[in-house]
């Protein structure tokens, strides 16, 4: 025998395969670390190795070792066959135990083909417990239960991908996931190794809810990362239903208030404490939890054991305090922020971009007849298509038009007119209401909308004082008692729009009820207000207080709400902007403004007397005009290059879609007049392409010339060309970061050419093929004034790179173009050697990342011997050597106008740098030459130290 190792994981091996001798050498090591004895026993009675009396034995030891030690005796003295399945069922049984797993690497147990085929029984408590899980969620994942309830839609056939991208702390763009189970990848858009959490966030309906019960789908199946044996599901908003005085322990939380072990609690909490991070936890909505209870003022608890009130529990698995290591996944809506300390990573839902609305298309209509018709018809309607950029509105206009497809007629005809949201709504309330309508082929149902809604008014009125109730406490859970309080009927309840709360437990036995999502309440809310006689003015303008002033909301408001990142640790945080984080209030006075608007009087004219109708629209529209004059007032103004430049903020696209939603010109005309700047700079406002429609409702009232800044949003091609009425005034469109496609670049060169006012066109980081690029260069041709062209980080090839670089030579205009990150190769780099020879505007241009090698380097500082124009040059990224850098040094000599060339990340030697040099001692116009990134060492780059213009390290 030979001796092995320096640890206890380590064995004496015999030189004999016997089991028995290895079972003897390493008793010590086998009692300390089997830890669950049941398990092998029930195993060696199942296939007869032990006898009932054996289990009695074991059972009899007063000590777990004890018990280890008695199996052991009994399974050496019954032989080898038993001491190797005795090996067979640790090997096997990994979850119970995990501690020998090294051990039986190190040995190199096999088990013989008879062994093989003996049947192992996993009885071990964390297995078992793993399994409980993976039923419950498989079950409760099954069916899309957030937008539905009487329809059973199986998640695996409509769940449709949305947009799912990494960001940064800033939320600039890292690049799209791949899939779902990138989330929980450690090598991607992680931005704080030591954060603990993953937040995801996006607008209400772009699909937070649905990616959680996705990725609930793919761990019950399976198919998530093999190492994740525990999977807890939390919706933030059920914290709300805990009171003030309430305490559990983490385990109560997990086990009694999610799902309950079936056997051995203690040693399954004791596995999940030694092994967080087997354990994946997704906490859904924290902008939707909601208490009076500050707990900014409450110590962190490390303690697992210890009582604390939930949101404590919340706060400290967040933060890591409690179960570090297990990963943790939070949604929330845009405007809520955490501490950067809690971040791991940052994830921004964008919803469906048009590939995957089509693909949505297909899934909900399946006959290919229906599902072309409806993509023609959404196609004619861009209005509605930037709606369906929404998973959730998405969702609800094709639910009806399915309904009225199915009911009313067999051709579906989706509407060519502009559709608002509150539209949808109001059609998704009617054909909710029309569920309780018998229907047969003889006979359809005929009733207008009107009369709908006149026949279930009481019924109305009961969820709108349930949807008020709630919104006014900003909570979205309601009790049986606050259910029946409203004078709702059991009948009420079974036409979808309220659900019953999936989790049980925080109430005890007592059912809870939701609106299927948060938008609805925000829509029933609305409701409420306008056709109750009772509501005051000062009551239907509630929500709206959130756009005063700082100083006015203040004197305004009512008590403070909890804040849900005070117990994340930043209880000092400032609220620079009072209508942050709240859309449910937004979406609120979005509906009134849509259900008080002028096309909505015949449908209300019904349901409420006219003199309230006209005392409520004339107080709303004075206060909107307030709050835009108010809030157009306190934005930050700079000049930039001659503009009078405001930075607009979020609250200001909900603005609006307010006013947008009123359809009314008069009100467009006066918000335009409140836009005292010609340079609109909404970057970062998580505007989609409905937002553009909003904007063109107020900007084609400008009668100036106007630069509009978009970069970072999500418009897409349905926003460019829902931007139509806007182009024959603006002069500056930046549209980068936007997925816009060939599509969007076609109606760009439509409308621009038209004009020709365009003087800078920003497409960067969008979807252009060389179908795009030729559009662009067209817009280039025939726009003579045309000065900045952004088109990096696109999809365009040599092909489009030759077609531009024909149109920058013939231009007399141009002073930047920027094309980094695209594909033009050598040939694209040829062709803009060529425009640069003599040309009389270039004067920055960037080729960077484009994949240039030693042919179209050469050709491009050839062509430098020419021109005088050009003052900054950017090649990083690309394949130039050293005998490009000979033909730059040789250019050099010549070009006396040039100041930056960079020239970073290249594959040039310190021979080349060296020609570079000393270029520089026959040129006093360059300023720097950046060549950090090549094939250079430290040691060789002192050579270069004397000339600063070389830019090593």
């Amino acid at each position: 025998m030979e001796k092995q190792g320096h640890s206890e994981m380590e064995s004496i091996l015999p030189e004999s395969h016997s089991y028995i001798k290895l079972l003897t050498i390493n008793r010590e090591l086998l009692v300390t670390h089997i830890h669950n004895t049941q398990c092998l026993v029930d195993n060696l009675r199942e296939n007869d190795y032990f006898s009932a009396e054996d289990a009695e034995i074991v059972g009899a030891c007063p000590t777990q070792p004890d018990k280890v030690r008695k199996i052991l005796d009994l399974v050496q003295s019954k032989g080898e066959e038993i001491s190797e399945f005795f090996l067979y069922v640790l090997q096997q049984l990994t979850d119970a135990y995990v501690d020998l797993v090294p051990w039986l690497l190190q040995i190199g147990f096999s088990p013989s083909k008879l062994i093989q085929s003996k049947a192992v029984v996993n009885t071990d408590p964390v297995s078992r417990y793993t399994q409980k899980l993976r039923h419950q969620l498989g079950r409760d994942s099954k069916f899309i239960l957030c937008y539905a309830q009487k329809e059973e839609l199986l998640l695996e056939e409509t769940y449709t991908d949305t947009i799912v991208e990494l960001v940064g702390f800033g939320n600039e763009s890292l690049g799209s996931l791949d899939s779902l189970a990138c989330l929980l990848d450690h090598s991607t858009g992680v931005l704080n190794e030591q954060g603990e959490t993953i937040f995801v966030f996006g607008d209400a309906g772009v699909g937070k809810s649905m990616l959680l019960q996705r990725l609930q789908s793919l761990w019950a199946t399976g198919q998530l990362d093999a190492g994740l044996k525990f999977f807890f599901h939390f919706r933030c908003r059920m914290f709300s239903c805990f009171k003030e005085s309430d305490t559990l322990s983490l385990q109560d939380l997990l086990f009694k208030h999610y799902c309950y072990p079936e056997q051995d609690p203690e040693e399954v909490f004791a596995f999940l404490l030694r092994f967080p991070h087997t354990a994946l936890f997704t906490f859904d909505g924290l902008d939707e939890l909601h208490s009076d209870f500050d707990l900014s003022r409450v110590p962190n608890t490390s303690s697992p054991w210890e009582p604390a009130h939930p949101l404590v529990l919340l706060a400290n698995l967040l933060s890591g305090t409690l179960l570090k290591g297990a990963a943790k996944l939070l949604t929330a809506r845009t405007g809520i922020e955490i501490p950067r300390q809690l971040l791991r990573k940052k994830v921004l839902l964008r919803g469906f971009s048009l590939s995957h609305l089509q693909a949505f298309t297909r899934r909900m209509f399946p006959d290919r007849a229906l599902q072309h018709r409806v993509l023609e018809q959404l196609e004619a309607n861009p209005n509605l298509c930037s709606l369906c950029a929404v998973p959730l509105f998405c969702w609800i206009i094709f639910r009806c038009f399915q309904h009225f497809h199915s009911t009313v007629d067999s051709f579906l005809q989706l509407p060519t007119f502009t559709v608002t949201l509150t539209d949808v709504f109001l059609l998704l309330t009617e054909v909710h209401l029309n569920r309780t309508q018998p229907t047969s082929l003889v006979q359809r149902n005929t009733r207008s909308q009107a009369e709908a809604y006149q026949a279930h008014l009481a019924t109305l009125r009961s969820l709108g004082q349930v949807a008020h109730w709630g919104m006014e406490k900003n909570l979205f859970v309601f009790s049986q008692e606050e259910v029946q309080a409203s004078d709702m009927q059991e009948g009420d309840l079974q036409l979808g729009f309220l659900r019953a709360v999936p989790e049980l437990g925080l109430e005890g036995d007592q059912q809870s009820y939701e609106f299927f999502h948060i938008t609805l309440q925000a829509f029933f809310t609305s409701f409420f207000l306008v056709v109750d006689d009772k509501v005051s003015t000062s009551e239907l303008l509630r929500f709206f207080q959130e756009w005063a002033p700082p100083g006015e909301a203040a004197a305004t408001s009512c008590s403070p709400h909890f804040l849900p990142f005070q117990c994340l640790g930043d209880s000092g945080l400032a609220r620079e902007d009072p209508f942050r984080n709240k859309d449910h209030f937004q979406f609120t006075s979005l509906f009134l403004c849509g259900l008080l608007s002028k096309a909505k009087q015949k449908l209300l004219r019904h349901l409420v007397p006219a003199a309230t109708l006209k005392r409520k629209r004339k107080a709303l529209w004075a206060h909107l005009f307030a709050s835009l004059r108010a809030h157009m007032k306190n934005l930050p103004r700079t000049q930039y290059e001659g503009f009078k430049q405001v930075q607009a903020m979020p609250t200001f696209i909900w603005m609006l879609r307010c006013i947008y939603e009123t359809q009314s010109e008069k009100v467009g005309q006066l918000a335009a007049r409140g836009i005292c700047a010609n340079y609109l700079k909404l970057t970062y406002c998580n505007a989609y392409s409905a937002d553009c429609s909003a904007l063109s409702f107020v900007l084609h009232h400008f009668r100036k010339r106007l630069a509009l800044d978009l970069d970072n949003n999500n418009l897409n091609d349905y926003g460019v060309r829902e931007l139509q009425p806007c182009f024959s005034r603006l002069t500056i469109i930046r549209l980068s970061v936007n997925q816009i496609t060939d599509s969007g670049v076609k109606v760009l060169y439509e409308e621009l050419t038209k004009y020709k006012i365009v003087t800078y066109l920003g497409l960067y980081n969008n979807q252009i093929t060389d179908v795009g690029a030729t559009y662009v260069a067209r817009i280039l041709d025939e726009c003579k004034g045309l000065t900045h062209l952004k088109l990096g980080k696109n999809k365009i090839t040599s092909e489009g790179g030759k077609c531009l670089a024909l149109a920058v030579k013939n231009s007399k205009s141009i002073f930047e173009v920027g094309m980094w990150g695209n594909s033009i190769g050598d040939e694209g780099a040829t062709a803009f050697a060529e425009a640069l020879r003599n040309h009389p505007s270039l004067t920055n241009l960037s080729l960077a990342f484009n994949g240039i090698s030693t042919e179209g380097g050469k050709s491009l500082a050839q062509a430098l011997r020419q021109n005088s124009s050009l003052r900054i040059f950017w090649l990083t990224k690309n394949e130039l050597n050293d005998e490009v850098a000979e033909s730059l040094a040789e250019m050099l000599e010549v070009n006396q106008t040039l100041k930056h060339l960079w020239l970073i990340q290249n594959q040039i030697t310190a021979k080349g740098i060296a020609q570079l040099a000393d270029a520089l001692q026959k040129n006093t116009g360059v300023m720097e030459i950046c060549v950090n990134g090549n094939l250079i060492n430290p040691e060789e780059a002192k050579v270069f130290e004397g000339e600063k213009r070389i830019v090593c390290f």
